[in-house]
């Protein structure tokens, strides 16, 4: 007997939209569409989490998303009754002082939200063999907005939707990734995939209005693109954005091991661009780095910046005077 063929699978949106700077009037408006058209808007005291990309103070004005951005979002899902928590887990301090030292805290002001760092580390079993610890703010989270910012990483090429969810790792767990999976064969970006894959669903909104371009991901120089990209599935997005830049899939590594495990949005031919397309965008000044940093930390690097960390906690009167001038990695 005849088997009857299987239709083909539908095409996963990337919605594209062309904000040239933040204070455009549409910006909100255009946010709001973007977040709809991905179905993203939940019904009243659903609990929301916002993950912006809160990296560090350094250079807070362009490592992290901009505030108007992560306004734009809180303020739909505000409309929409929803119960919203704006948090990440920085490498260094807590998300409270990159928020005010980004200019974040005081865009929220008058929004019925929550700011705080991601915390309860749950133990993630890993598909090698290992664990990671992700925070319960987010895995117990109805649904995620992740809102990261384009940049250009000197350890991963580029960093947007999937690298901006390894902000739910707690705090130095992420370091500690680093020195255990990292430049290990494909164990790094095989435990960003596996976190990404972990959370509840997640709708990516990325920031490229001002991408950082040249070396990242606190580092590198401000890049207008006016773009803003959103779906429901980061591996499309990455995919979609990472393409218009020119970039190959094995030149980024989260991209490689999304294609090597067959994902739908790491193949350009199951994506659809419902409203603008590639080709109404010119990303041509976006600088990639040519060469990439090793993705390990070595075992001083990170006793260092676990004291960092901790200094950071410190009310500021008990602070060290003498601060390390260098970014962290993520």
């Amino acid at each position: 007997m005849p088997t009857t063929p299987r239709a083909p699978a539908p095409p996963i949106p990337v919605f594209l939209a062309r904000v040239p700077a933040y204070d455009a009037p549409w910006l909100a408006d255009e946010a709001a569409r973007l977040l709809e058209l991905c179905g993203a808007l939940p019904a009243p005291g659903a609990r929301v989490l916002v993950k912006p990309n809160l990296v560090s103070q350094k250079n807070a004005g362009l490592s992290t998303t901009h505030p108007a951005v992560v306004r734009a979002v809180c303020a739909c899902l505000a409309d929409c009754g929803a119960r919203i928590t704006v948090a990440d887990s920085p490498a260094f301090g807590t998300a409270r002082g990159v928020a005010r030292a980004s200019g974040l805290a005081r865009a929220l002001d008058g929004l019925p939200v929550r700011l705080a760092s991601l915390g309860r580390p749950h133990r993630l079993a890993l598909s090698f063999g290992a664990h990671v610890g992700v925070s319960r703010d987010a895995l117990e989270a109805e649904r995620i907005i992740s809102v990261p910012r384009l940049k250009a990483h000197d350890q991963m090429r580029l960093t947007a939707g999937v690298k901006n969810l390894f902000g739910c790792v707690v705090g130095g767990r992420k370091a500690f990734a680093h020195c255990r999976f990292g430049d290990r064969g494909n164990r790094f970006e095989a435990m960003l995939v596996e976190v990404a894959a972990a959370l509840p669903p997640v709708v990516t909104l990325l920031d490229g209005v001002v991408a950082m371009s040249g070396h990242g991901p606190t580092g590198g120089d401000a890049c207008p693109l006016g773009l803003l990209a959103a779906s429901r599935d980061p591996h499309a997005l990455d995919a979609a954005v990472y393409a218009m830049l020119g970039v190959e899939p094995d030149d980024a590594a989260v991209w490689r091991e999304a294609r090597a495990r067959g994902l739908p949005g790491a193949f350009a031919e199951n994506i659809a661009f419902p409203l603008l397309g590639p080709a109404d965008f010119d990303l041509s000044a976006f600088v990639v780095p040519p060469r990439l940093d090793p993705v390990t930390f070595d075992p001083f690097r990170l006793i260092k910046g676990r004291i960092k960390s901790f200094c950071h906690r410190l009310p500021p009167g008990l602070r060290p005077g003498r601060r390390d001038r260098r970014g962290p990695a993520d």
